[in-house]
C-alpha cells in the first residue's frame, strides 16, 4: 500500500508538474491570442462606426444637394437610426435578401450598394442603381439581393413574405429581412404577413424601426398598445425589443434572430426602438415634436456612443476624424460621378413599360 501510495503521490506530482509545465508553455500563446482577439473586436467596432458615419455623412450631403436643387422629389432621411441598418446587416449573408422602406439610403449602404450608384440614382442618372428611374425612394440592387426601397407604407412586407416563401419552397437556407416603421405596423399587410409567416414557418426576419412617429403621428396616438414586440408575439413568433441606438445591441439581437430563422423555426420579430433626428421628409416642417425631445435622443447618438467605446479600448483621440476623411472622400467621388453621369436617353422612355399606351 505504501508503495502504491508513493507511486500515486509521485504520479500526482508528475501530473501536476506536467500540467504546470503545459500551462506555462500555453501562457505566451494565450497572451498573444488575447490581444489579437481584442484587436479583432476593435477593428469590428471601427468598421461598424465607418458604416454609420458613411450613412450619416452621405445623408448630410443629400441635404446640401437637395437645398441646391440638384436632387429632386421626395427625400426621407435616416439620420439618427444608423445603428439599426448597420447592426442588422451584420447578421445577414450575401445570399440573404433585404427589403426596405422609402427611408432606405442607410439600408442600401449597409447592404453594400456602392455610394456612387446610390448618389447617381438620387440625381436621376442612368448609372444609378435603378437606372435613374426610381430616385430616393426606389433604390434597388438585384445583384446584392436588395429589393427596395418601397414608397408605399408597408408595401415591402408582402414582397418579403413572397421572397421568404420562395426560399422555403426551394429548400434554400436563406433569410429574408424586412425593415418597416411603426406606422407600417398599423397596416393590414403586416398582420396578414405575420399570420401567414407563422403558419408556413417562413424564414422571415421582421425588423420594425420604431422611431415613435408615423409621419407626424405619435405612436401613442396611433396604437392603443405601444409595446409592438408584445403584439407581434401574439402571432406565435419570437419577438423582442432592442435599443436601436446601440449598434452592438442591435447586432447581437439580429444574430440571435437570424440563427433561429435559419434553423427553421419560422419568423422572428425585432422592435428596434430608435429615433430620427430630422423631419419625416425634406418637405415636412416638423412641428409635431418638442425640440427638447429631439435633443434628448441626440444625447444618445449611436455614432458618438460607439466612438467613445472604441476610444476607451485604446484608439487614439483623432481616429474618428481619420475615418470621416475617408468617408468624405468616398462621398465626394460619388457626387462627382453622379454629376458627370448621363441622363437616360429619350429613346429609352418606354423601356420596362409592359403595356405602352396606344397612340393614334
Amino acid at each position: 500500500m505504501k508503495a502504491d501510495h508513493t507511486a500515486t503521490a509521485r504520479g500526482a506530482r508528475g501530473t501536476s508538474g506536467s500540467k504546470q509545465a503545459r500551462s506555462a508553455r500555453r501562457r505566451p500563446a494565450a497572451a498573444k491570442r488575447q490581444p489579437h482577439a481584442a484587436r479583432e473586436a476593435t477593428d469590428h467596432r471601427r468598421e461598424l462606426l465607418r458604416q454609420m458615419l458613411l450613412i450619416r455623412r452621405f445623408e448630410d450631403r443629400c441635404v446640401e444637394l437637395y437645398s441646391a436643387a440638384k436632387i429632386r422629389g421626395f427625400v426621407h432621411l435616416y439620420i439618427g437610426e444608423e445603428a439599426v441598418a448597420v447592426g442588422v446587416n451584420q447578421a445577414l449573408t450575401e445570399a440573404d435578401a433585404v427589403v426596405a422602406t422609402y427611408r432606405e439610403h442607410g439600408h442600401a449602404l449597409a447592404r453594400g450598394v456602392p455610394a456612387d450608384s446610390i448618389m447617381s440614382e438620387m440625381y436621376g442618372r442612368s448609372t444609378g442603381c435603378s437606372g435613374g428611374r426610381g430616385g430616393s425612394m426606389h433604390l434597388f440592387d438585384a445583384a446584392r439581393r436588395f429589393y427596395g426601397g418601397n414608397a408605399i407604407v408597408g408595401g415591402g412586407i408582402p414582397l418579403a413574405c413572397g421572397l421568404a416563401l420562395a426560399d422555403r419552397m426551394r429548400g434554400e437556407n436563406r433569410v429574408t429581412c424586412c425593415f418597416f416603421g411603426d406606422g407600417a405596423f398599423a397596416e393590414g399587410e403586416f398582420h396578414e404577413v405575420a399570420n401567414l409567416a407563422v403558419l408556413w414557418r417562413l424564414p422571415l426576419l421582421l425588423v420594425c424601426e420604431n422611431n415613435l412617429y408615423a409621419m407626424g403621428t405619435a405612436l401613442s396616438r396611433e396604437h392603443a398598445q405601444t409595446d409592438l414586440a408584445l403584439r407581434a408575439a401574439s402571432y406565435g413568433m419570437p419577438a423582442w425589443p432592442v435599443d436601436g441606438m446601440d449598434v452592438l445591441a442591435v447586432e447581437a439581437a439580429a444574430r440571435r434572430a437570424a440563427v433561429a430563422v435559419r434553423a427553421g423555426g419560422g419568423p422572428c420579430f425585432l422592435e428596434a426602438r430608435t429615433y430620427r433626428y430630422r423631419a419625416h421628409s425634406m418637405y415636412d416642417p416638423d412641428r409635431y415634436r418638442d425640440k427638447a425631445e429631439i435633443e434628448r435622443w441626440k444625447s444618445r447618438d449611436p455614432i458618438d456612443a460607439l466612438a467613445d467605446a472604441v476610444r476607451a479600448e485604446g484608439e487614439p483621440a483623432g481616429f474618428v476624424d481619420e475615418i470621416a476623411q475617408k468617408v468624405d472622400a468616398e462621398i465626394d467621388a460619388a457626387v462627382q460621378s453622379a454629376e458627370q453621369a448621363p441622363l437616360e436617353p429619350v429613346e429609352g422612355l418606354l423601356r420596362y413599360v409592359t403595356s405602352p399606351a396606344e397612340t393614334s
